[in-house]
């Protein structure tokens, strides 16, 4: 019987994945528990095991007033300990497995975030989707996943973990389909030369769905960079594109030189000039004209993921437009601000001195009566020069005349 027990107990470890000493334990207290609810069982008892011979003993000691255990421990295990504590233990045990088997789980993944997995989708509703990963499931919420990205069930994909936490049912591990990081996993994944560490990314900007932008940079300067990470004829950029459903991957070569960095980034637009300001963390990059929308991209998107990668503000002008700003100045705006009327819900001027707001009407119209005054202004000035000028011309003939003349004498 013993000899068999202990067969039990070790495939059971084999099937759960636990070990047999562990088991022991769990035993142990499944039997202790079994114990104290028989009636005059001692407060302060606890069980043994002998492992060889599956022989169990139950021991205890008396407790003093203050609840302290006291005077020598002696044996008190019951005749028919067995029998009675058979049915009674089979559900603690079955308890402490449980939580052993979770422990476990969570013990396997814990300090795994930043990591890359492989799982199953099993089952996916408006708030999030499960992932099988075999032993375990993982959380992949809402907004994680990739818009308008929706698998069928028979798809095995891959996630970057997240988070994992230890809850009363085991261990819940949340991933991600849009973070950076996975990007980053698949390409060591990919690419010998970046999980050997000869190719480093050095920063990633990434739009889950549409497009991402990465900075990679050699230790070893006879190896390319971006060469490494495309392959032969893209075979190890596809891969990292398919898994990501065809989301398109920017690869450029990184720089210390933030000017140059800056150009790199807003590949494959042209740049004339990239002008950084220390103070505010803000660039101006000047483009050709026929660059402009090129380097903006599709609703600004190469121009935020290139602020992203870089980590500086990026203002894009044309070149015709920054030449006219260097030709007549930066504009001079009003100093105000715009409110609502909670009254009758139209849009107010209230300027910053402190006067009473206007309507937006009469804000316009002020402007225009303000540029049209400037104009003549300004055209009252040319004609005044015009004048001066006639005047001169005139005068300046009067003595060519004159000195005519006098040669003529």
């Amino acid at each position: 019987m013993n000899q068999e027990m202990m067969e039990a107990l070790q495939a059971l470890a084999v099937e759960r994945g636990i070990s047999v000493d562990a088991l022991f334990g769990a035993l142990a207290d499944a039997l202790e528990h079994a114990y104290k609810r028989l009636p005059n069982a001692y407060e302060y008892a606890w069980v043994t095991i002998n492992p060889e011979t599956m022989e169990f003993q139950v021991f205890a000691q008396e407790l003093d007033e203050d609840g302290e255990p006291i005077g020598e421990e002696f044996e008190v295990t019951p005749d028919d300990f067995g029998r009675i504590a058979a049915q009674t233990a089979r559900q603690v045990m079955t308890q402490r497995i449980r939580e052993a088997e979770r422990e476990l789980k969570y013990e396997e993944y814990a300090g795994r975030e930043g990591d890359i997995v492989t799982g199953m989708i099993q089952q996916t509703d408006a708030r999030y989707t499960l992932l099988d990963l075999g032993r375990v499931e993982a959380l992949l919420p809402q907004a994680e996943q990739v818009p308008f990205e929706r698998p069928d069930g028979t798809t095995r994909i891959k996630a970057y973990i997240v988070e994992v936490r230890k809850t009363a049912k085991g261990p819940q591990i949340v991933v991600s389909r849009t973070h950076p990081g996975l990007v980053k996993r698949l390409f060591e994944l990919e690419v010998p030369e970046i999980a050997d560490g000869v190719v480093e990314i050095k920063a990633c900007a990434r739009e889950a769905g549409h497009r991402t932008k990465i900075a990679v940079w050699s230790n070893d300067k006879n190896v390319d960079p971006v060469g490494a990470c495309v392959g032969a004829r893209g075979a190890r950029v596809r891969q990292v594109v398919n898994e990501l459903r065809g989301e398109k991957i920017d690869i450029v070569p990184f720089h210390d030189d933030l000017q140059e960095f800056v150009t790199r980034a807003l590949s494959p637009a042209k740049v004339t000039e990239v002008r950084p300001d220390e103070m505010t963390g803000d660039c101006d990059v000047i483009v050709p004209d026929h660059q402009l929308s090129l380097a903006i991209g599709k609703e600004g998107q190469n121009a935020r993921l290139a602020s992203r990668l870089t980590g500086w503000g990026i203002n894009i002008k044309s070149e015709s437009d920054f030449a006219a700003e260097q030709e007549f100045g930066p504009v001079e705006w009003a100093d105000g601000e715009w409110i609502r009327d909670p009254e009758t819900g139209q849009n107010m001027w209230q300027p910053a001195d402190g006067s009473d707001p206007i309507s937006e009407a009469d804000y316009y119209a002020q402007a225009e009566a303000e540029a049209a005054a400037e104009t003549a202004g300004a055209a009252a000035g040319q004609g005044a020069a015009d004048a001066d000028r006639t005047d001169d011309d005139a005068e300046d003939a009067a003595d060519d005349v004159v000195g005519a003349s006098d040669e003529e004498e």
